[in-house]
């Protein structure tokens, strides 16, 4: 395997340099040109930017620090909006209606501990250190990632039609293309993709030779450690009198909470559907909360199978193929469909459709896949398709049939996720859709040490059903492959009866505790809606 440790090509190549942490008072960041918020720790940071480069950067404080420049230097922060979710943030340069479209970069700094997704349209992006987890995507951007001498992280870098390279001179994988590879212990994830710019990896290099980029670090202010932090979206104060244009003010936008909830009645163990708005109570933490938006049952989903299709299912691909169609031909007409098949990496079979045609030719021409069983970094692949389009996006459902069996459990060989299971279930926990999982029965007596263990199946198991139960769905087991097609009808006949609610809490404190979760039906004593049960406050 070509560079087994790119840590060892580092060491070789480069003198010792900074650590991958910097203090507030050696950021040299001009404060009086950027925006400081409080971010909860472990939080999400998104950023966006189709009109220009990013340059982020990792370091040692608990906040975020957001610049924005047009091409005379001059602030453009009036052209970012920042949305303040319930588990981080994201940041956003937004298009003002009628003005002249012009570059617009965006700076930003975060903790150590975000879990953080950078997405440009062909502006580069500039990456200086890593966080708990990085995910650069672009379409036509250049990647530049400078990492610390000592890092402990999986990579996986990916362009179609650029290259990946290290400097000075050193390529990372022989097509060119692709890199994968683990330092260290892997505690971080790093993840770039850019259809056709060039990823360059190299070295951190000290902030005086930082030149002209990244621009993050211009002037060295001491008394930036003076300036308190502000809540959420609030800007840091001003250390000089420079002037700000009145349009110079960074929206902050309250994410509503989403609740997807399938009604049932207790006394026919049937779904209850034609209910309306008036018909539901909603709590938080015992406080009656006001329900903004509404969507009934019948309202149209986004429905993503996610499909495995690792090396085992090769003899049981036909009952595999002929169940999927049966949730297709099951689903309401109004009801797009989209198709994810995974083993050792996911690959979409076809795009969300109304075409049920398509969907058939495209299921016809499933074959079993190579390498071993990575069904979290699936599941979060399927999460980022729901999202790509958010113009188009109706409620959405993630639909996983798998026997749960990652390669990253213990007693499974392989290497398995590059995404840690802890943090898969921080993201569906996040999702505003809901998971619904199909475990399958593949238990079979282990004759060595290399067969699957028995105590991987049973943690399988309890996997994908923590993960229905953390994503507001259900649990199904199928016993037997011939039981999958009904277990797939199943699931269709409980989303007919999904109502989906939106709220703004009217607790708006970020105390990371728990906040419990209560609907009633006032109009049905029997009905009970089951969904997602609360949310941390971060």
């Amino acid at each position: 395997m070509l560079l087994r440790s790119l840590k060892g090509l580092i060491a070789a190549l480069f003198l010792p340099l900074l650590a991958l942490t910097v203090s507030a008072q050696t950021a040299g960041i001009d404060v009086s040109q950027g925006l400081q918020m409080e971010f909860p720790t472990g939080g999400q940071l998104r950023i966006e930017n189709d009109l220009g480069k990013v340059t982020a950067e990792s370091w040692s404080q608990k906040y975020i620090y957001v610049t924005a420049s047009g091409e005379s230097g001059r602030s453009r922060l009036s052209s970012v909006v920042i949305e303040n979710g319930k588990q981080g943030f994201t940041i956003r340069v937004k298009r003002r209606p009628g003005a002249q479209v012009s570059p617009i970069d965006l700076n930003v700094n975060f903790p150590e501990s975000a879990r953080v997704v950078i997405e440009t349209g062909d502006g580069k992006v500039f990456l200086r250190g890593v966080s708990s987890s990085v995910t650069v995507k672009s379409l036509a951007g250049d990647l530049n990632v400078e990492l610390p001498q000592s890092v402990n992280a999986n990579i996986v870098a990916r362009t179609a039609r650029g290259s990946v390279k290290a400097e000075p001179s050193q390529a990372l994988s022989e097509n060119g293309h692709l890199l994968q590879t683990r330092l260290g212990d892997g505690a971080r994830t790093l993840k770039l993709d850019s259809e056709s710019g060039n990823i360059v990896l190299s070295v951190m290099r000290s902030s005086r030779d930082l030149g002209a980029e990244p621009a993050i670090r211009k002037s060295l202010e001491p008394a930036l450690s003076e300036v308190p932090t502000k809540a959420a979206g609030t800007p840091a104060p001003s250390l000089d009198t420079q002037e700000i244009d009145e349009g110079d003010v960074v929206r902050v936008d309250s994410q509503l909470a989403t609740l997807n909830l399938s009604v049932i009645d207790r006394e026919t163990n049937r779904g209850v559907v034609g209910l309306t708005q008036s018909d539901f109570r909603l709590f938080e933490n015992g406080v009656p909360q006001q329900i903004l938006q509404f969507d009934s049952s019948s309202a149209p989903f986004d429905l993503l199978l996610v499909i495995d299709l690792s090396g085992s299912t090769r003899d049981v691909l036909k009952l595999i193929r002929a169940a999927a169609l049966r949730f297709v031909d099951a689903a309401r007409p109004s009801d797009r469909i989209g198709v994810i098949a995974f083993a050792g990496q996911a690959t979409v079979v076809s795009p969300l459709t109304l075409d049920r045609r398509t969907l058939h030719e495209r299921i016809g021409t499933m074959e079993t896949a190579a390498g071993d069983t990575k069904l979290y970094d699936a599941v979060d692949f399927a999460a980022n398709q729901s999202q790509k389009d958010p113009k188009s996006r109706r409620r959405t459902a993630i639909i996983l049939m798998s026997d749960g069996l990652d390669g990253s459990v213990p007693g499974v060989q392989g290497d398995g996720s590059l995404l840690p299971y802890a943090d898969l279930l921080s993201r569906v926990s996040e999702f505003d859709g809901v998971v619904y999982t199909l475990w399958l029965d593949t238990f079979y007596e282990a004759l060595n040490e290399k067969d699957t263990q028995p105590e991987a199946f049973d943690a399988g198991y309890d996997r994908m059903k923590e993960l229905a139960d953390t994503g507001g769905g259900v649990f199904y087991e199928v016993k037997r492959l011939e039981d999958l097609a009904g277990a797939y009808e199943r699931v269709v006949a409980d989303l007919g009866t999904v109502y989906s609610l939106a709220y703004r809490p009217v607790d708006k404190t970020r105390d990371g505790k728990w906040r419990a979760i209560r609907v009633s039906v006032v109009s049905r004593p029997s009905a009970v809606a089951r969904g997602k049960r609360g949310y941390y406050a971060n």
